[in-house]
């Protein structure tokens, strides 16, 4: 039984790690700190460029640095990519893993997406160990991209 137990523990922060299990929490139990100079940034493509139906997207981020989800190291945290989200998902509380709202928990700064033609919204998050966002919230600026 302690085995099964342990392999449960060991099988869900292996899924938290990588993004693939995002429960749900408070940020007033999970709450971190990022510093003032904090900020996150769509290095490419650039607002407003027309891309292929796939293409490459990568992720900045200055003053602070990168961490896997799962460990919980000050000043760091990992990227979440909102993609043709309307509005801003809840800041207060872990982000939850949807086709709008991708999880680079592995502590990745690029990606390779596919998207139908026509206009996209691409924007980042940066989250801490538990994919909660940060007391002031580390986003970047919203892009559009168009897709031919």
């Amino acid at each position: 039984m302690k085995l099964a137990i342990a392999f449960m523990s060991f099988v869900s922060a292996f899924l938290l790690g990588f993004g693939l299990l995002a429960p749900t929490v408070s940020a007033s139990e999970l709450i971190s700190h990022a510093p003032d100079n904090a900020d996150v940034y769509i290095i490419s493509p650039a607002n407003g460029e027309i891309v292929p139906e796939t293409f490459q997207v990568k992720f900045g981020l200055s003053g602070m640095g990168i961490a896997p989800a799962g460990i919980d190291k000050e000043n760091t945290g990992h990227h979440h990519l909102l993609v043709d989200l309307q509005e801003l998902p809840d800041l207060t509380t872990s982000l939850p893993a949807t086709e709008h709202i991708l999880h680079f928990g592995g502590g990745q700064t690029e990606t390779t997406l596919t998207l139908s033609p026509g206009e996209h919204h691409l924007q980042l998050v940066l989250g801490n160990y538990a994919h909660v966002p940060y007391d002031r919230p580390v986003i970047s600026a919203p892009i559009t991209v168009t897709v031919k």
